[in-house]
């Protein structure tokens, strides 16, 4: 499975790199390769989605669920430590890639809503843009106890600009809704 999810990955990620603003024809002429830390990101990226992740696909979007302990982090643009916060148990990270061609969309207004067996959101948050192995965007949440629920991403329009001619859709141009179901929160 490690290894399917990898292929899933790197392969539109080498499409992506040499098919943007140019880059085909600098390719062809200098040998372009995918640099290391790039391909590093999508394998890693692969390994955890097959370790403890989940996709689910809406549209243009293929949405990537990854829950892991609390963690903690740089803010205010990285000049402040955070560690998690008395009571913030989980982690949720959301990788939002385009279908087409696989690569982690930026600047993606995303919300989660963690959902009990009984229908009840426990606790919703926007989620922060992450610098990491590899891009996400997350936030820590509170898990009041273990078990299973439902993880509700929504994803809002991306607010990057669209190349593109004016009788063409631009790509991303919906957001979605995507649900995880059957997600195990254990306290760690």
């Amino acid at each position: 499975m490690l290894r399917a999810a990898t292929a899933l990955l790197a392969a539109p990620l080498l499409l992506a790199a040499l098919t943007g603003c140019g880059a085909q024809a600098a390719a062809k002429e200098e040998g372009f390769t995918v640099p290391a830390g790039v391909q590093k990101q999508y394998e890693v990226l692969a390994e955890e989605l097959a370790e403890k992740g989940k996709t689910v696909e809406s549209g243009e979007w293929a949405v990537n669920l990854i829950t892991e302990a609390a963690e903690p982090w740089f803010d205010e643009h990285a000049t402040h430590f955070r560690a998690p916060e008395a009571g913030e148990t989980h982690h949720i990270e959301i990788i939002p890639t385009e279908t087409s061609t696989g690569r982690i969309v930026p600047e993606v207004p995303i919300s989660v809503e963690v959902v009990d067996a009984q229908g009840k959101v426990v606790q919703e948050l926007e989620l922060n843009f992450y610098y990491s192995t590899f891009y996400h965007y997350a936030n820590n949440f509170t898990v009041p106890e273990a078990g299973t629920y439902t993880v509700r991403a929504t994803l809002g329009v991306p607010t990057f600009n669209r190349h593109g001619e004016e009788s063409e859709t631009p790509a991303l141009a919906k957001g979605a809704t995507v649900e995880f179901t059957d997600v195990e929160l254990t306290q760690e």
